[in-house]
């Protein structure tokens, strides 16, 4: 609840100004069963016209009074939660993309949407009912409660007695539906990341005909969903009309005492039934609105979790942040396992990259390779020991001189929807097109680029759907070339071309980059084989390094993959 409080207090002037002419239209409610029960009494019951004309104007004047009210307080009470959930949305998005790798892989993307999305979504609709609802129902509530004891009296006790037992009912729909709110935005997030799986992987699913295992998986997410939706609605169901009852029998309750007490005239009773129907409206309306703060308050402590989560990585600031003296890079007995995971994806691993060597890094899946390169560019840091680049531990230099330093390819070629230029941008935003072609040039990509009728203005589909993987690889390549990094690296990022294409690359890639520091990290042989120093993964252990000519004769390992791949059809030299 506090998160929600501040985020009205930041916007306290909107939020008063519909606050104010909210409880102008409750009072213009209240005064018209009061009005009513004039003209019937006044008027009506002694046959004076003149008075019937003259209160009925008065009930007009103020109907219409609420009703210029209520368009303001409706128009005030948009326009503060549209602007609360802008304002909360930003902060999340911002926060979430302080996070690290740790972080995300931690909190999960699909949960992560739900936070941004959804559970805004309920605090903005909760904002928006409390200057609608939530705060007018009990200036109604009590208004009317006023008004009926200001008439009879002796109907105190039983008013209390009422409020008291619809105060229990209310306490009870919130204590039953806050726990229940938490569970349905749990499996709401559980939804989304099958959703989104399955969304990403649909050409996998489809190649090995799984759509009825994903289908199944979908159900009982959707399943489990509905289930929560359910219990939390049954809570509402019980709640509800429990209230409504407790009500309809004070209503009853009220009128026999007030008959057995002589209320003096029609208007009088009239007036009493109407405030009566106003409480029994206000008491619903709080209770349904309440039901919504519960969804509200889950969904702010969901919010809070992110905005209190501490990114796991802290960058040094402009005046700690030290430089890089070259483009070397050096493992110092690293070692890194993921998050709370008890198994090592790197032990102790030591290695020195000199400025503008080309390294490659070979060994099988899950040998360590990706795991290794992702601590260059900080994405993850290492549990034990260092990473240094020119001398400078990653961990004081400041992110984005090291972002700027570092580029890299990762293995599956993401694109944006846009245009082939827009995406290559993302390297440089201030290239030239003719800085462009040349990166582009580098990578391969000119020539099929420039086929296309629209050439660099190609316009791409969402993930680069109308590109072949190939195509879609080079254009990674030459994003992260139009960068100019003292550190490039290669994350497998040839795997959907040719041996001839990629020989052809790899040559662009080392001419433009001539003084970078370049990792090629492959499961292919020949793609390693003209490095400086090949690395040789296995389990997560470095089990050696040396040229290709070296690892031949002195690594059994190495000899293997390339007896596998090669074999007698290449050159051991």
């Amino acid at each position: 609840m506090k998160l929600i409080l501040s985020m009205i207090k930041g916007h306290i002037v909107l939020f008063s100004s519909a606050i104010f002419f909210l409880t102008a239209e409750a009072v213009c409610d209240l005064l018209q069963p009061a009005l009513m029960a004039r003209i019937v009494d006044d008027g009506i019951k002694n046959g004076d016209q003149a008075a019937v004309l003259r209160i009925g104007g008065i009930m007009l004047a103020v109907a219409l009074t609420g009703a210029v009210c209520a368009v303001i307080r409706n128009n005030l009470a948009s326009r503060t939660s549209q602007k609360i959930g802008r304002r909360m949305r930003s902060m999340v998005y911002g926060k979430i993309l302080s996070f690290s790798f740790e972080n995300i892989d931690r909190l999960h993307t699909g949960s992560l949407i739900t936070r941004a999305t959804n559970d805004v979504t309920q605090i903005q609709n909760f904002i928006n009912g409390s200057m609608r609802i939530l705060i007018k129902a009990p200036i109604i509530c009590v208004g009317a409660i006023v008004l009926i004891i200001t008439q009879t009296p002796a109907e105190l006790p039983v008013v209390g007695v009422i409020l008291l037992l619809c105060s229990v009912l209310i306490a009870g729909n919130m204590i039953m539906s806050y726990p229940r709110f938490g569970r349905l935005q749990k499996n709401l997030d559980r939804l989304n990341d099958v959703s989104r799986e399955f969304l990403t992987s649909v050409k996998v699913v489809k190649v090995f005909g799984r759509e009825k295992f994903e289908e199944a998986k979908f159900a009982s997410a959707a399943g489990d969903l509905a289930d929560s939706v359910v219990s939390a609605i049954k809570v509402a169901a019980l709640f509800g009309p429990l209230i409504n009852f407790t009500v309809n029998i004070s209503v009853v309750v009220l009128l026999w005492l007030g008959a057995a007490s002589g209320v003096s005239g029609v208007g009088g009773l009239m007036a009493s039934i109407n405030y009566m129907t106003q409480i029994l409206f206000s008491l619903g309306m709080i209770s349904a609105v309440l039901n919504i703060m519960s969804r509200a308050v889950a969904s702010a402590g969901r919010i809070n979790d992110i905005l209190d989560e501490k990114p796991s990585m802290i960058w040094a600031g402009p005046s700690e942040a030290r430089g890089f003296k070259d483009a070397s890079v050096e493992f110092k007995n690293v070692s890194f396992r993921y998050g709370s995971s008890e198994k090592y994806a790197l032990k102790n691993v030591s290695f020195y990259a000199a400025p503008g060597e080309t390294i490659g890094i070979i060994g099988s899946t899950g040998s360590g390779k990706t795991s290794l390169i992702n601590l260059i560019p900080r994405f993850y840091d290492a549990s034990e020991g260092q990473v240094l680049i020119g001398g400078t531990d990653v961990r004081y230099a400041d992110m984005e001189r090291l972002r700027r330093f570092v580029s890299i390819v990762p293995q599956k070629a993401t694109l944006f929807s846009g245009t082939i230029k827009d995406n290559l941008l993302w390297g440089n935003r201030s290239a030239s097109l003719e800085e462009i072609k040349k990166a582009a040039s580098a990578a391969g990509a000119d020539a099929f680029v420039s086929s296309f009728k629209d050439g660099y203005d190609t316009v791409l589909g969402r993930g680069g759907v109308n590109l072949s993987g190939g195509q879609k690889q080079r254009l990674s390549i030459a994003r992260a070339l139009l960068r100019k990094p003292d550190i490039l690296i290669l994350d497998d990022s040839a795997s959907a071309l040719d041996a001839s294409t990629e020989r052809e690359v790899t040559k662009g890639v080392k001419k433009y980059s001539e003084g970078a520091t370049i990792f090629i990290i492959s499961q292919k042989i020949a793609s390693v084989m003209g490095a400086d120093k090949i690395l040789v993964m296995d389990g997560g252990r470095l089990s050696a390094s040396g040229t290709h000519e070296e690892l031949m004769k002195e690594c059994r390992l190495y000899r293997e993959i390339y007896d596998s791949q090669i074999g007698d059809s290449g050159n051991g030299g």
